[in-house]
C-alpha cells in the first residue's frame, strides 16, 4: 500500500490534543502575521516565530510517539516490518 492511502483511525483524546495544538499554532501563526501587517519590530516578530517553531517541534515529537506506539507496534507483531524503514526516514527527515 502506497503512503498515501494509508489512515490511522484516531481516538478521541489524541484527536483533541493534536487539533487543540494545532488551533493553537495557527493563532501563533496568525498573531505573526498581524504583527507583520502593523510594521511590529523584526526581533519581536523572530521571537514569535520561533515560539511557533517550537510548538512545530513539540507536536511532531508528540505525533511520533503515538505514531511509534500505535502504527510501528501494530506493523511489526503483524510482520510488516518495512514500516522500520518508513519510520528511520521519517526520523532522517525530522531532524534536518
Amino acid at each position: 500500500m502506497s503512503d498515501c492511502c494509508k489512515t490511522k483511525k484516531r481516538g478521541e483524546e489524541e484527536y483533541r490534543l493534536l487539533t487543540n495544538r494545532l488551533s493553537r499554532i495557527e493563532g501563533q501563526v496568525r498573531g505573526v502575521r498581524a504583527m507583520v501587517e502593523n510594521d511590529a519590530y523584526c526581533v519581536d516578530i523572530l521571537t514569535q516565530v520561533s515560539a511557533i517553531q517550537s510548538a512545530l517541534s513539540s507536536f511532531s515529537k508528540e505525533l511520533i510517539s503515538s505514531h511509534i506506539k500505535s502504527c510501528v507496534v501494530n506493523d511489526i507483531k503483524n510482520d510488516r516490518l518495512d514500516t522500520v524503514d518508513e519510520l528511520v526516514k521519517t526520523l532522517e527527515r525530522l531532524m534536518k
